[in-house]
């Protein structure tokens, strides 16, 4: 998987994970991106993270993350 397919999905999941889960962007809710990745797992969407990255394709994933539900202040 190239890291811009992977980049896309894993925005996208976040939308339907954090409506699941009644957390909007920017809310006072710190969403959990370990919960996220296990919903990943569970829900058979795991392979968005196996891509290659410098910085590691779990690094990047969480930076996507946070950035869509505007928690970048974490990092």
């Amino acid at each position: 998987m190239k890291k811009v397919e992977a980049e896309t999905a894993i925005r996208h999941l976040c939308g339907l994970w954090g409506r699941e889960r009644g957390i909007n962007p920017g809310s006072a809710i710190q969403p959990s991106f370990s919960d996220f990745c296990s919903w990943l797992d569970i829900g058979g969407f795991g392979h968005y993270l196996h891509f290659r990255s410098v910085r590691g394709a779990r690094a990047d994933a969480e930076l996507w993350f946070d950035e869509e539900f505007r928690q970048t202040w974490r990092n």
